[in-house]
């Protein structure tokens, strides 16, 4: 079995630029996966990875997948991470879903991609059936985003959109009323308002939250009682809040 020793070579060479480069993914139309459990939950899924690039025991992978043994430090060289891995793999990224149902998750501006993979992630442990990403947000299929999401963006839809009016126009369009996180004082306290079966819970920016007209065109404002004196939940930690009492209201039916 021959062994990739070179950057030069040019699987390694393709494998670098996907792990770096937004725009080679979406030419491309493929993701750069890590890890052996982000493998498993692809395959799990459903989704077929094109090639894998390894170092160690080959691992078990569709017959049509092309399978490149390499040396460690390559794999360290084209890793985004901070950790070595043993596996990286490349698949295609999924389409976007042909309609918005259900319960959405409508992120907007989200920039750092380890949050929007862990909403990804949150939205399908708490049965949401797709997430929307609003306005200037990290690439969900970037390598931090795909981990993050721990094969999250394999089960959800996902949309993207940069104009924030086109999402919620399209939200209205697919009748789905918006409740919005925010600590405006007319917001209404989680845990005493009903989430309705089918809805899209908008999560703003990090460090500024979501966008004066996103509010304005919102159903209802949703907000987090908290302890007097407490700083406001980072946006992950927000959603998850959020998410879960819908999930709860729904299993429960409160």
């Amino acid at each position: 079995m021959e062994i990739i020793t070179s950057r030069k070579n040019p699987v390694v060479a393709r494998f670098r630029l996907l792990a770096g480069e937004r725009n080679a993914r979406r030419e491309a139309g493929l993701l750069l996966g890590q890890g052996h459990k982000l493998l498993e939950e692809a395959l799990a899924a459903g989704r077929k990875p094109a090639e894998i690039l390894y170092c160690g025991e080959s691992p078990a992978a569709p017959t049509e997948t092309r399978l490149y043994a390499a040396a460690p430090e390559l794999l360290a060289w084209v890793s985004p991470m901070k950790s070595a891995p043993e596996l990286l793999f490349t698949l295609p990224i999924p389409p976007e879903p042909d309609a918005l149902k259900g319960r959405i998750l409508l992120a907007e501006d989200m920039q750092d991609p380890g949050n929007v993979g862990t909403l990804i992630r949150t939205a399908a442990a708490f049965g949401f059936d797709g997430v929307l990403l609003s306005g200037a947000c990290a690439d969900p299929w970037g390598p931090k985003a795909v981990r993050a999401s721990m094969g999250g963006v394999f089960r959800l839809g996902i949309r993207e959109r940069t104009d924030p009016a086109e999402a919620m126009k399209e939200l209205a369009a697919a009748g789905l009323p918006v409740y919005a996180a925010a600590l405006a004082v007319p917001s209404e306290r989680a845990g005493r308002l009903r989430f309705p079966p089918a809805f899209a819970l908008a999560i703003g920016n990090e460090g500024h939250g979501l966008r004066p007209e996103t509010i304005s065109a919102a159903e209802k404002l949703v907000r987090i009682p908290m302890a007097p004196g407490a700083e406001s939940l980072n946006a992950a930690a927000a959603a998850a809040v959020l998410m879960w009492e819908a999930f709860r209201e729904m299993e429960n039916d409160v």
